[in-house]
């Protein structure tokens, strides 16, 4: 017996070394962690239970045969982070380069699918070539039936993929099907290579050009989170996690919070009158949330619009909000996308999704328009319409046209309306408005400027404020914006048992 136990000893010695110290070492070189070195810095001390050590492929093709690949090139398992129970796999780039082959993927497939009958999170750590070439067709296999349970896990429980290494060909897609990805600078994300695409089209273009954290963040929109490194990218995950419920049928997590709140001056004077006068919105998103902790989410890609993760008497908030210094806060395509997306995810897990509008309109623009904005500006409507959770907005300055109905308008079932003194909610701004509206008296005046300025002001005046609204019973209350936390958190508090029936239908068609 003792000769057994001394064997399994050295084999899980073996497993633990992954593809060897001279391959660790190499990948300490690179600035990375291994693949058990992340697990462990992800989970809480002691409490990772490996599961599927000791598997290993079948596959006898091209030297197969002979091949030893520890853990088949991926870790995984069951752990706790902050007490909570998650699901994990962990790509380990020491052996064989991480490429996935038909066991490799299985082993992530038995996590995904423990995560649905547990209700716990899955994080799946990416660091691989790609494909393992060797195994041919049930290589691709095995990635399409992680896509498949990608899918069924989607809107039951959060999915969170961190890029750590290279992800290239059809490994990109399982991220892509996840909830929010995390790339850290060492990273690269991207179907096809710079060596692929300087054969067929004949350009160049470096690997960080391409599929860098910056290129997928800013520009292709498909990174959440920039991490500096491995270590950042796990305290990224940790705390993205903390805003969130393990799955669809709980809360988020409750922090504890102090009460009664103090009403916050500084905010009675945020926002300039002048409604052409620019300020950054996360200013009052940060004054208003609890400890001024706000999480943003994508902050690179398209900034027009602010989305994040914060708390109000330690419940969990999702925030959009209009950045007016940034194309004064008008909604363009990456706009709605972004946005629209993120309502989604929200309302999948019953998160309260709180709404700060300062909107001058859709972006004008022929690029915009043959770029579909009325394709991509109908997801807002339809993301926020279909949303059966706590929904609240607060109208800050501009509420313009379509897009103040767009950015959860009451009528579009917010179960609150806030408005701040210097909201103005209109069909449009004053001076488009004046022209179309006072075309005749402009026109036939001997002054034309003068009685156009006087014009605008008579709109402005009538129109340039929330009393108007609030007299048809669009907006709820008129508030100090110093009250603004306070008032947030008596919704949230009257809204915490909401519960609204929709037609029975298998799903919605949301304009794709």
């Amino acid at each position: 017996m003792e000769e057994r136990i001394t064997a399994l000893r050295e084999k899980h010695a073996a497993i633990q070394q992954g593809g060897g110290q001279k391959r660790i070492d190499k990948q300490h070189q690179q600035g990375k962690l291994t693949a058990r070195e992340r697990v462990e810095k992800l989970a809480d001390p002691n409490s990772f239970q490996e599961i599927g050590a000791y598997a290993t492929h079948r596959s006898t093709l091209f030297g197969m045969a002979e091949k030893d690949l520890p853990a088949d090139g991926i870790v995984t398992g069951c752990a706790q982070i902050d007490g909570r129970l998650v699901h994990l796999a962990s790509q380990d780039f020491t052996v064989a380069g991480g490429a996935a082959g038909e066991v490799h993927s299985d082993k992530a497939v038995e996590m995904l699918k423990a995560s649905l009958k547990t209700g716990s999170p899955f994080i799946f750590i990416n660091d691989s070539g790609g494909a393992r070439i060797q195994e041919g067709i049930d290589a691709l296999g095995g990635y399409a039936r992680v896509f498949f349970n990608n899918v069924m896990l989607s809107g039951t429980v959060p999915q969170i993929s961190l890029i750590c290494g290279p992800c290239a060909g059809g490994a990109v897609y399982s991220p892509a099907l996840t909830d929010f990805i995390i790339q850290t600078k060492q990273a690269h994300l991207f179907i096809t290579g710079p060596s692929v695409i300087k054969q067929v089209t004949g350009e160049s273009v470096s690997a960080d050009d391409l599929g860098g954290p910056v290129a997928q963040m800013n520009h292709s929109g498909v990174v959440h989170f920039v991490a500096e490194n491995d270590e950042d990218a796990v305290f990224i995950c940790r705390r993205l996690l903390s805003f969130l419920p393990s799955n669809n049928l709980e809360d988020p997590p409750r922090l504890e919070y102090e009460f009664p709140m103090e009403d916050d001056a500084s905010l009675n004077g945020i926002v300039p009158v002048e409604h052409k006068q620019s300020y950054d919105v996360r200013d009052i998103l940060t004054r208003v949330l609890d400890h001024n902790d706000f999480m943003e989410v994508q902050p690179g890609f398209a900034p027009n619009i602010v989305i994040g993760f914060g708390r109000i008497q330690g419940r969990s908030i999702g925030i959009i909000a209009n950045q007016p210094n940034v194309l004064a806060g008008a909604l363009d395509i990456n706009a709605s996308d972004k946005a629209a997306r993120f309502i989604r995810f929200l309302n999948a897990f019953n998160i309260p999704i709180v709404t700060f509008v300062d909107v001058p309109g859709f972006l004008p623009g022929v690029q915009q328009e043959y770029g579909g904005i009325i394709r991509h500006g109908a997801k807002m409507l339809f993301a926020y319409s279909a949303a059966t959770a706590p929904k609240i907005t607060v109208i800050l300055r501009k509420a313009y046209g379509g897009a103040y109905i767009a950015m959860c308008s009451k009528d579009l079932g917010a179960d609150r309306v806030l408005a701040w003194p210097t909201a103005e909610v209109a069909v449009m701004g004053a001076e488009g408005a004046a022209e179309i509206v006072f075309r005749k008296e402009i026109d036939g005046a001997e002054d034309k400027n003068a009685k156009r300025q006087e014009l605008i002001g008579l709109y402005r005046d009538a129109f340039a404020n929330p009393y108007v609204a609030a007299g048809r019973r669009l907006v709820d209350d008129v508030i100090e914006p110093s009250q603004t936390r306070r008032a947030l958190a008596q919704a949230l508090s009257a809204l915490e048992t909401k519960r609204e029936l929709r037609p029975s239908k298998k799903h919605g068609l949301i304009p794709l």
